[in-house]
């Protein structure tokens, strides 16, 4: 099943709206009938900071490849500006996508790509370079897990387990990779085989799959489900399914808990009932979710 391409569904609000006494940003309120039962994460920026900076790995990456077919009046600018854009308009789709549309591009311009998966390995070769320090320091111990993890993410993941929510993490990432990082990070313990990645088959996975699955397999209806990310395809897929959607506009770089403008347009864009920039103030976020509920 193919992801879905991102699409802007709903306006930005003239006028931001909070609840009071945080920066917890509500496009509406929140009332459900029975308390969530099952919470679903991305991982990639909504959990994990062990990949921050992979964009400053693709895009140069990518715009090289495409330079070597640039069409008569594109500069090397013009070129990466045109990756930036096609980059970020996937991210939240396996990483694969971005690697198709690259060869798109390339053949756009009468040249011959070469498989979108050896894109992807150069691409992940270099990125594993980068973050090799990080994944061994927090195997060795030398670098603490919460200096690799959005701000209060185990607090929110502590909280949520607290209720008797069940929780799922589901990445665009390679399964194995996910899985290795979720233990190096703790968070396999809150999710204990309910880790799921990207597969060599990209038809076998979509986090729209991974929600199917959840509510089937638990026989419950969407409004069940709270989804958690930074990327527009949890978002607009948890929304499709009736769920409750929290976008983490997460400043991944510097860890400030103000949200990234760019990401708070698109997941408004996609459906976000709420916006956070963290789980600094997690308390408050469960607390407001379950105010509303017959359950609380």
């Amino acid at each position: 099943m193919a992801e879905r391409d991102y699409s802007r569904t709903y306006p930005l609000p003239e006028r931001p709206s909070y609840l009071p006494g945080t920066s917890i940003e509500l496009l509406r309120e929140i009332s459900l009938a029975e308390p969530p039962r099952h919470a679903l994460f991305d991982f990639d920026g909504t959990l994990s900071l062990v990949r921050e900076g992979w964009v400053e790995i693709m895009v140069p990456m990518l715009a090289d490849e495409l330079g070597r077919f640039a069409r008569d009046g594109e500069t090397r600018e013009s070129v990466e500006a045109l990756v930036r854009d096609f980059v970020a308009e996937l991210t939240g789709k396996q990483t694969i996508y971005q690697m198709i549309r690259l060869a798109d591009e390339v053949r756009a311009r009468g040249g011959e790509p070469r498989d979108p998966a050896d894109y992807k390995a150069e691409y992940h070769e270099r990125l594993m370079s980068r973050i090799a320090s990080r994944r061994e320091g927090l195997a060795s111990g030398s670098i603490r897990r919460e200096d690799m993890l959005v701000p209060g993410s185990l607090e929110m993941l502590s909280l949520l387990r607290g209720r008797g929510v069940a929780i799922y993490v589901a990445s665009g990432t390679d399964e194995r990779y996910v899985l290795e990082e979720a233990a190096l990070l703790g968070i396999d313990e809150f999710a204990p085989g309910r880790v799921y990645g990207a597969q060599a088959d990209r038809a076998s996975f979509s986090k729209e799959m991974v929600i199917r699955r959840i509510l089937a397999e638990n026989r419950v209806e969407g409004r069940a489900l709270l989804g958690f990310g930074d990327g527009y395809v949890e978002i607009a897929d948890c929304k499709a399914a009736g769920g409750t959607a929290v976008a983490v506009a997460s400043d991944e770089a510097g860890r400030s808990g103000r949200p990234d403008e760019w990401k708070r347009a698109r997941l408004i864009g996609a459906g976000a009932d709420l916006v956070v920039g963290d789980y600094r103030e997690a308390a408050a976020l469960v607390g407001y979710l379950w105010s509303g509920s017959a359950g609380r």
